[in-house]
């Protein structure tokens, strides 16, 4: 047997380079020469060697040759050169300015043309970037030392919290420094003609053969994360920090704390207890190492004396501080839960912080100064709540106007269908498959939720409270002072919760609690929080929509009604302590499912025309529903003394074709998402065409329209159960078939059929348009079986070798990691449902558990060692494939596995000088809807000055 030796690919070997006649020459060394007292020399060695060449006119690839390394190293070396002299400017920057030189003179001396470049140079925040490799460099090495081999691969630098480039940076300065990285190809265990790449950082003196045990190669998320980008390292979440109930006062309701629940107030400047530089949080703060409060964190400058913290709720005076702060989560063995203690996820970048402190146990690498754990614990920072919304629900648009409801419907038609001509003009085959496929699956996703184009300038803000702000007023930055807005919050109950109000943003206490430029905060006072369902100041959003000036914007508002005022569900169904009734209590699991009752109820109620009294029991109940589980509300006596049974009947009661009695959604707007058993499927689903077989049998179904995606049925549709009989003791056999889930519009292949006896106008919009999507989701699946297959070019493949072999090599490690994926998955979905049932706002705060599903599956995928990665295509190889270098099956593969996004601006057409009708059209009708210039450039991918141009 031939001894198994390393390639040249895989052993990155180190290069030692020396001058000749001014240009750089081959050479040996562990280190590149001009290492000497200059601690920056090397850098301006290798900088200057690159610019003699590049003067010759050397090509990259051949400076790169003469140098002895590939371009990729190079441009890594040139990279981490260049801070090198920057940091040799910034020592003598600084040197200067210590000798008491002025920035003009430095500027003279070092041969700048103004004392900008020193200001840049003497900035501490630019000076730490650069220092950001050697820290990262310096963490590496610790680990190692601890840990052993390391595997610094794809994705490593996400496990740091660095980027690629600083991560590439650290590598170089370990190699010089006889630190070893290491490449070795191991097969698949399921695929064994297939390698997997794995790219291993070890100590100076390790030997090839010794990375072949797998179980030394460690990942480096094991152990460590950061948090600025590579200044310092911590782990991904520290226990958090206790403060004192001595520094913590209640301001109860009586007291006014009623008007602002929730918030934490704290005092400004204190080193534990800081928000970093933003004016608002949501926190959790750990009290006596048994409580937390939760709610938004602000500033105050009012405090009692000792006192650091002052927490504001709606309890009365008495209420022991035990009962005002929540309980530690705890296990079910009682301990508490060191991993989720507040039983709500913390962000994983930014929630925690260290801050200076001499008795601290903790020491920070950089400056070696002591540190402790601060105690505000962020679930959400200033910044998080404002993604501009590009859609609105339909359970606020279909309770709108029908001009407007129309109008953004038409909007998201002319958006389909601009997109669609856009896709039917690519000219790769195998990419205008895969972009008209996804298009189809979001637009027969997009008949089923029943979103429209989003308002001009709507966007979500979160709440805090202002006690000096009017009932017509809110303080507002991101908006023009004098402008009036709407607020909208979710679940939505009708048009009486919509307040509009006029933007003050010159209210005084605004300014100091928010600052005057919040990123994505408004202030309101508590009455208009009520009106919004009884919204809390806990972290609770609304989206805000313009509705005069240019934007034309007529939202229907409604007075509040008369049996809303004053209701407290908490007061009014509390149900008493230890629970003496035996009343039944609402389940974590419950909540959602009797909200979407309810919810349904109140939209079907609305668009069949329910009388305001009405509409206000059905309310009142969906108040008592939100809370009943937080609060321990009795929500079934709320369901007798609101009458919902009847309500029921009234709005919801009919009779099926069998002529069987059933309650529940009614309207198209509620049955769009409601729930349809289906024979269990198996496959991804064909497209119906004439003469399209499934294993081998013609499929093709007339009844169903040509292009809608069609499902098998399960080889093991049916099942056999048996039991007992009891009295006769006969064994009783039924045949039954298996189901899953789909929802009613996904069924039908006319979305009228959902529309109500009552016909009402929202329905009849909202049908149109969802009849709509599905026809363009059957167009586009057509146009795809009609589209041909890239033709391959084998002389291309050898032209474009290096691309082809680069492309395939990247697909083998996407490949590789499917098995792992699919656990990852598996792991990650369990997570994420415990987190909801830890805690139950996630359910309602769609950003948020967006984050936490993106923690999840990060945090799964290290366990199991799963590194998805999507495969990046150069300038060259996408030469390559449109070449036709690449075959059309592998490029569906790699097509899979890459960003759709940077593939969709790869694939469309060039621009043109002159833009398509379709757009000069969207751009004409986006304008009279009152979207300004730039967001109409944003939505088509132009200028503003073409929009400009164009009207």
């Amino acid at each position: 047997m031939f001894e198994d030796k390393p390639s040249l690919d895989d052993v990155i070997a180190h290069y030692g380079v020396g001058k000749m006649d001014g240009a750089p020459g081959r050479g040996s060394g562990r280190y590149p020469l001009g290492s000497g007292e200059n601690p920056y020399q090397r850098g301006d060695d290798l900088l200057a060697r690159y610019e003699a060449l590049e003067k010759k006119g050397y090509s990259e690839k051949d400076i790169a040759e003469e140098m002895g390394t590939s371009t990729t190293k190079l441009r890594v070396q040139l990279s981490y050169a260049k801070s090198l002299r920057r940091m040799q400017q910034v020592s003598q920057a600084k040197k200067l300015r210590d000798e008491g030189k002025s920035l003009n003179e430095i500027a003279e001396i070092m041969g700048f043309n103004n004392d900008s470049s020193v200001r840049s140079l003497l900035n501490a925040q630019a000076e730490e970037r650069m220092k950001q490799s050697s820290a990262t460099a310096e963490k590496l090495k610790e680990l190692i030392d601890t840990k052993g081999y390391l595997d610094v691969g794809a994705g490593a630098e996400r496990e740091l919290g660095v980027s690629r480039n600083k991560l590439d940076q650290a590598l170089y300065i370990l190699e010089m420094e006889g630190y070893l990285t290491y490449k070795r190809r191991i097969p698949q265990v399921t695929n064994p003609n297939q390698k997997t790449t794995l790219q291993v950082l070890t100590p100076p003196g390790t030997e090839y053969k010794d990375i072949y045990d797998t179980s030394k190669i460690h990942s480096v998320g094991d152990y460590t994360i950061s948090y600025d980008n590579g200044d310092t390292f911590h782990k991904p979440f520290e226990y958090p920090t206790s403060v004192s109930s001595k520094r913590l006062i209640i301001n109860y309701a009586e007291e006014g704390g009623v008007d602002k629940d929730g918030v934490i107030e704290l005092r400004r400047g204190v080193k534990d207890l800081s928000l970093g530089d933003s004016h608002y949080a949501q926190v959790r703060i750990m009290v006596d190492g048994a409580y937390y409060l939760k709610g938004m964190a602000v500033y105050a400058d009012d405090l009692p004396k000792g006192i650091d913290i002052r927490f504001n709720t709606n309890k009365s005076l008495g209420t022991p501080m035990e009962k005002v702060l929540k309980p530690l989560k705890r296990t079910n063995t009682g301990e508490i839960d060191v991993d989720n203690p507040f039983g709500s996820l913390i962000k994983e970048k930014g929630g925690q912080y260290y801050y200076d402190d001499p008795k601290g146990k903790y020491v920070d690498p950089k400056t070696r100064k002591r540190q402790s754990l601060g105690a505000t614990n962020k679930r959400a920072d200033e910044g998080d709540w404002g993604e501009w919304a590009d859609k609105v629900p339909s359970q606020f648009l279909a309770k709108q106007s029908e001009s407007l409801i129309k109008r953004q419907l038409n909007l998201s038609k002319e958006d389909r269908k601009l997109e669609f001509d856009e896709l039917c003009s690519l000219t790769n085959p195998t990419i205008k498959r895969k972009l008209l496929e996804d298009f189809a699956d979001g637009c027969d996703k997009a008949a089923v939720t029943l979103k429209a184009a989003a308002l001009p300038r709507q966007k979500y803000q979160v709440i805090l409270p202002l006690t000096s702000v009017k009932d017509n007023e809110i303080y507002a930055p991101n908006y023009t002072d004098g402008e009036m807005v709407a607020l909208v919050r979710y679940p939505h109950g009708g048009t009486f919760e919509i307040p509009i109000l006029k933007v003050n943003n010159k209210n005084a206490e605004g300014k100091r609690v928010m600052g005057t430029n919040p990123k994505d905060a408004v202030g309101i006072n508590k009455a208009v929080a009520d009106r919004l369902s009884g919204a809390d100041f806990d972290g609770d959003t609304v989206m805000v929509i313009p509705t005069n000036g240019k934007n034309k914007i007529k939202i229907t508002s409604t007075p509040e009604l008369e049996g809303l005022k004053g209701f407290d569900p908490k007061l009014e169904y509390k149900i008493p302590e230890g629970n003496p009734n035996h009343v039944q209590l609402m389940t974590k699991d419950n909540t959602q499912k009797q909200m979407g009752v309810v919810s349904n109820l109140i939209m079907d109620m609305t668009l069949k025309g329910a009388t305001p009294p009405e509409l206000a029991r059905a309310v009142r109940h969906s108040m008592v529903v939100i809370d009943a589980e937080k609060h321990k509300l009795d929500y079934k006596q709320s369901e007798v003394d609101n009458g919902i049974a009847q309500l029921k009947r009234k709005y919801q009661g009919h009779l099926d074709a069998n002529g069987q009695y059933h309650e529940g959604a009614s309207t198209l707007i509620t049955m769009a998402k409601s729930d349809q058993p289906v024979p269990k499927r198996q496959g991804s689903g064909y497209v119906n065409l004439p003469g399209v077989k499934v294993k081998g049998e013609d499929a093709y179904d007339p009844t169903q329209p040509e292009g809608k995606k069609l499902y098998s049925t399960a080889d093991d549709l049916y099942y056999t159960t048996t039991r007992v009989n009891k009295r006769t003791g006969e064994v009783v056999t039924k045949q039954k078939m298996r189901q899953q889930k789909s929802t009613k519009m996904a069924e039908t292949n006319d979305a009228y059929s959902l529309v109500s006896d009552y016909r009402s106008r929202a329905e009849l919009a909202y049908a149109d348009y969802a009849n709509y999507l599905k026809s363009m989701a059957n167009a586009a699946r057509k146009e795809m079986k009609a589209t041909g297959t890239l033709k391959y070019d084998a002389a291309a493949k050898k032209a474009y070798a290096p691309e082809v072999e680069r492309l395939n090599a990247a697909l083998n490690l996407a490949e590789a990691n499917k098995p792992r994926e699919r656990q990852a998955q598996a792991l990650a979905n369990t997570r994420i449902k415990e987190k909801m049932a830890q805690d139950p706002e996630l359910a309602n705060d769609k950003k948020m558990l967006r984050k936490v599903s993106q923690q999840a599956i990060v945090a799964s995928r290290n366990e199991v060692g799963a590194k998805r990665t999507a495969i990046e295509i150069s300038d060259r190889e996408w030469q390559a494939i449109q070449a036709g270098a690449i075959s059309d099956n592998v490029l569906c593969k790699i097509l899979d596995n890459t960003d759709v996004d940077k593939l969709r601006a790869r694939a469309m057409p060039r621009a043109t000088t002159e833009l398509s009708a379709a757009k000069k059209a969207l751009i004409r009708s986006r304008a009279a809807a009152g979207y300004t210039n730039a967001q109409i450039a944003e939505s088509l991918g132009i200028s503003p000055s073409t929009v400009a141009k164009y009207l």
